[in-house]
This record gives C-alpha cells, sequence and structure tokens, in this order.
C-alpha cells in the first residue's frame, strides 16, 4: 500500500479535486452542491470525492438522505508541511510563507529621540 503522502500528493494532482478542497475551505457542502459546481457527471465528482476521502483531505457525514463533505486542512497541512521540511532548507519555507502572508500593522510605539531644550 502506499504511503499517507503518495495519496495525498496523488490527490492532490487532479486540478478539480484541488478545486473541491478550495470549495471546502469555508465549510461543508453537499454532494450536489459540490457536483454543481462542476461541469462534470454526478458519478465523476463522486470518484473525486473519493479519492480525497481516501487519502484523508475531506470527511463525510450523512444528514438525512445527503452526504456532507468537510476539508480536514490540519491533515493536508501536516502532511504536505512534512514533506517540505525533508526537501526544503527550513529558511526558505519561513521566507516564502512569510511573503504571502498579509502583514498585520505594527502595535508597537514609534520610538522618539530625546530632543535637549535650551
Amino acid at each position: 500500500m502506499a504511503d499517507a503522502a503518495s495519496d495525498i500528493f496523488a490527490a492532490l494532482a487532479h486540478p478539480t479535486r484541488r478545486q473541491i478542497l478550495q470549495d471546502l475551505k469555508d465549510g461543508e457542502l453537499a454532494a450536489g452542491e459540490i457536483a454543481a459546481r462542476f461541469n462534470a457527471t454526478g458519478p465523476t465528482i463522486s470518484r473525486h470525492l473519493s479519492v480525497l476521502r481516501q487519502a484523508g483531505l475531506v470527511a463525510e457525514r450523512r444528514d438525512a438522505n445527503r452526504i456532507l463533505y468537510s476539508l480536514v486542512g490540519e491533515r493536508l497541512a501536516l502532511s504536505v508541511g512534512d514533506f517540505l521540511s525533508t526537501v526544503c532548507p527550513e529558511q526558505i519555507v519561513l521566507r516564502e510563507v512569510r511573503k504571502r502572508t498579509p502583514s498585520r500593522p505594527s502595535t508597537r510605539t514609534p520610538k522618539t529621540t530625546k530632543t535637549s531644550e535650551a
């Protein structure tokens, strides 16, 4: 059996599956809602969801007659992070993450220089 990282990267290899993950980042969606976002058949989307579920990237739960899917973002972040830490120097990864993270306004008060009063 393939290792978890291989399953995750195989799941991420298809653009439709990556888009499904992006769609789920804001909350769970029913299978029909996911399928309606794509120009693909229901069975095709079902197969994509199955690959994502087997890789541990989405969770599913039943709600009456619907199946709701949600993102398992922690698994994705940890798996990709673990892989990157083995192949990239940590400084490069941190630098790139910082570039993409919006900077927060500083809460520090600016330093003032004392001037002598004459």
